[in-house]
C-alpha cells in the first residue's frame, strides 16, 4: 500500500505508473479535483492526509516547496499524524537539503524511516516512468523502496545520507539552466545569421555540444512550443534553493545566477507557468531577434 501525496503535473503520472505497477495506491491533493482524476486508473482518493497514512507502509510526497512538505507531514492535520512507526516517507519534491536533514531527524525519533528522492526528466519522464531519481537515506531503507522506485523511473542511485538527494538535485538544476540558457543563446545566434535552425540542431546534436536541453528543449523553442514539461516558475524555486546552498557555502555561481536572471525576465512578462524552454525568449528580447523555424518532430524524422 503506498500513499501519494500532490498529484499534479508530475504527481499524477508517477502515481498511475504506481497503480501499473500493481500497487494500491491511495492518493490527496489540496486542490481534490487534481486527484479525482486518478479514480479511473484505480487509484483511490483520500479525504484528508490522515487517511492517505493509515496503514501505507510507504507514503510518498511531491509538492511544491519545503514550507509545504513541512506542513503535509508535520502540519496539525498531516501525515504523522497517522503515520505508524516502521512506515517510511519518501519525499520526491525538490526542497531545502538542510531542511530534509532537519525533517528526517524528527522523523527517525519517531520511528519513522525517510528517503529524499527528488527527480529529473519532466513530464515527459514522469509519463513515460523513465525518471532520473536521485536518493538520499539508510541504504537497507532504500533497498526496500528500490521496487516502488521502478515503478517511476529508470536511473535510480543513492547518493547519500538524508539530504543528499536534494543537493544532488541543486546540482542537476545548476547544469539544467545554465544549458538551456546556452541552447536558447546559440539557437538565436544561429538565426541571427540566417542558419537553418533544424539541420543546426541535426549537426550538433550528436557531437561534443549534445545535451538532453538541445535535443529535447531546442526543437520547442524554434517551433514555439512553450507548453510546460517543467514550469519557469519552478525552475526558479530550485535556482532559489541552489542559491542559498551556495551562499552557505561561499561558492560563487556566475552563469547560474545569469540563467537565473532571465527567467526572472520571463516571469516579470507574465510567463512563469510555460515551460523552462521560454528562456529564448529573453534572449531573443535581448537580441531583438525571433528564432522561430518549423523543426520536424521525431515522428517527422522516421517517415
Amino acid at each position: 500500500r503506498v500513499g501519494f501525496v500532490g498529484t499534479g503535473i508530475m504527481g499524477a503520472a508517477m502515481a498511475r505508473n504506481l497503480a501499473k505497477a500493481g500497487y494500491s495506491v491511495t492518493a490527496w491533493n489540496r486542490t481534490r479535483s487534481k486527484a479525482t482524476v486518478l479514480e479511473n486508473d484505480g487509484i483511490r482518493v483520500a479525504d484528508s492526509l490522515s487517511d492517505v497514512a493509515r496503514d501505507a507502509a510507504v507514503i510518498i510526497t511531491m509538492v511544491t516547496d519545503t514550507p509545504d512538505v513541512i506542513d503535509v507531514v508535520e502540519g496539525p492535520e498531516g501525515l504523522t499524524a497517522a503515520m505508524a512507526s516502521g512506515a517510511t516517507l519518501i519525499d520526491m519534491s525538490t526542497i531545502s537539503p538542510k531542511a530534509t536533514k532537519e525533517l528526517a531527524g524528527r522523523l527517525a525519533a519517531r520511528g519513522i524511516a525517510m528517503l529524499d528522492a527528488p527527480v529529473s526528466g519532466g513530464s515527459w519522464g514522469a509519463q513515460q516512468g523513465t525518471l532520473a531519481i536521485m536518493v538520499g537515506g539508510d541504504p537497507e531503507v532504500f533497498e526496500t523502496c528500490k521496487p516502488v522506485f521502478e515503478a517511476m523511473g529508470q536511473k535510480i542511485t543513492l547518493v547519500g545520507s538524508n539530504g543528499m538527494g536534494q543537493l544532488t538535485k541543486l546540482v542537476n538544476q545548476v547544469l539544467v539552466a545554465g544549458t538551456a540558457a546556452t541552447v536558447a543563446e546559440a539557437l538565436v545566434f544561429a538565426a541571427a545569421h540566417g542558419a537553418n535552425l533544424s539541420q543546426t540542431i541535426e549537426a550538433v546534436a550528436g557531437g561534443a555540444s549534445g545535451s538532453w536541453q538541445l535535443a529535447n528543449l531546442g526543437p520547442r523553442m524554434v517551433q514555439g512550443d512553450f507548453a510546460p514539461g517543467f514550469m519557469v516558475k519552478l525552475q526558479q524555486k530550485d535556482l532559489r534553493l541552489v542559491i542559498e546552498s551556495a551562499q552557505d557555502k561561499n561558492v560563487p555561481l556566475a552563469v547560474t545566477s545569469i540563467a537565473r536572471e532571465l527567467f526572472t525576465d520571463l516571469e516579470s512578462r507574465g510567463m512563469g507557468e510555460e515551460g523552462t524552454q521560454a528562456i529564448i525568449k529573453s534572449i531573443e528580447k535581448r537580441a531583438g531577434i525571433e528564432a522561430r523555424q518549423s523543426v520536424p518532430s521525431n515522428n517527422d524524422a522516421e517517415k
